[in-house]
């Protein structure tokens, strides 16, 4: 892949929205009964959004991770840190248009009440830094 070309999508379509789920591990601390209960509210939380047919993609993430860091890669961190409280147990790609749509989806997630957060970002169609660079370069863009 060629500078020209890295970080394109469809220029002017709207990307959509990110959600990353941070928190700690909800479950713990639950009474069978309330994790049945709550098993089935995130279920049905993602079958709706899921045949909303707003969801672009989605995965839960490891919680065990490498850092990459340092001039060329040179520091390689294990995880999971410490210090951290919070991590990103995953992730949902919305096809949305706006963010009040992507944030009512967000807000109505079932775990919001075990102190999970959801970090609403939106999606760009290229990497602003590419952008800057192809502009800086005098190089035109290639779409895909």
């Amino acid at each position: 892949m060629s500078i020209e070309n890295f970080g394109m999508t469809n220029e002017g379509a709207n990307p959509g929205y990110l959600l990353l789920f941070r928190g700690p591990d909800w479950d713990k601390g639950l009474s069978d009964e309330e994790l049945q209960e709550v098993l089935g509210r995130v279920m049905g939380w993602f079958d709706g959004v899921s045949k909303s047919g707003k969801v672009k993609g989605g995965q839960p993430l490891a919680r065990s991770r490498k850092i990459v860091s340092g001039k060329n890669g040179r520091v390689v961190a294990d995880g999971p840190f410490a210090e951290s409280k919070e991590v990103i147990g995953g992730y949902l790609m919305l096809d949305v248009e706006t963010l009040d749509e992507a944030l009512a989806i967000a807000n109505s997630f079932p775990c919001l009440q075990y102190d999970i957060s959801i970090e609403v970002r939106p999606l760009l169609a290229e990497c602003p830094c590419f952008k800057r660079a192809q502009e800086r370069l005098g190089l035109t863009a290639a779409v895909a």
